[in-house]
């Protein structure tokens, strides 16, 4: 008797909310009697009824069906749910509530909180690199610096970690300026280099060469200095 009642309950389902809208109703502007509202829709058309009465609804929740009825008003005026009318081959006139303009909500909220989190980590990127380049440098930068660092990241489009890789390659050669900084990148964008790993590929292939270059040349014989005036 106990498992059939355990698998009649089982067999009634769940009701699904997703994480980011239990988390962020309140933002995008619902409240707990919309959001429980809405959650209810969801459960009756899992059970086939698409289109619940204001009495219905209120029978599962803890306000009146002219309370019901006002937030179904509300939802639809603010473009939470959408009412789908239907006409079947007998003419017979048919409603639904409809859920999608909330599952719309859901995804343009979530995509806008994405895009102000990677605005405000690049954002962080960039004070963070103003602050590698004074800490190499030993000084804060002048406002000529300043300007060629943010066209660098506006203008020229390179990534943060690749202006510092950059900044790295001038320390390691000793030219330790703006220009020096400026012509490495140039160079690397020349030549197809947008990641720190194909940066440090680059750079140790070029120093390679470098060092291949002094050994294959000639040694200079050293001449005794002869002066002439002495004579």
């Amino acid at each position: 008797m106990i498992k059939d009642q355990l698998l009649t309950w089982l067999q009634e389902g769940n009701v699904t909310i997703p994480s980011f809208l239990f988390v962020h109703y309140v933002e995008m502007g619902l409240n707990e009697q919309e959001l429980i509202l809405l959650m209810h829709l969801q459960h009756f058309q899992k059970e086939g009824n698409d289109f619940p009465t204001p009495n219905e609804i209120s029978d599962r929740m803890s306000i009146s069906s002219i309370e019901c009825m006002n937030i179904l008003r509300r939802l639809i005026q603010r473009g939470f749910l959408e009412i789908n009318e239907q006409l079947s081959d007998e003419a017979v006139h048919s409603e639904s509530y409809s859920l999608l303009p909330l599952q719309k909500k859901v995804i343009e909220h979530f995509l806008m909180k994405q895009n102000m989190q990677t605005v405000i980590n690049k954002e962080e990127e960039e004070r963070s690199l103003y602050s590698i380049f004074e800490q190499e440098f030993g000084r804060p930068l002048s406002p000529f610096e300043c300007e060629t660092l943010g066209m660098w990241i506006d203008d020229d489009h390179h990534d943060s970690k690749v202006i510092q890789a950059a900044l790295r390659e001038a320390v390691i050669s000793g030219k330790l300026n703006f220009r020096y900084i400026d012509r490495i990148l140039f160079e690397w964008k020349k030549n197809g280099i947008n990641t720190v790993e194909k940066a440090k590929v680059y750079g140790e292939k070029f120093r390679s060469q470098q060092h291949r270059t002094k050994k294959a040349q000639p040694s200079v014989k050293e001449v005794p200095f002869y002066n002439w005036l002495e004579n």
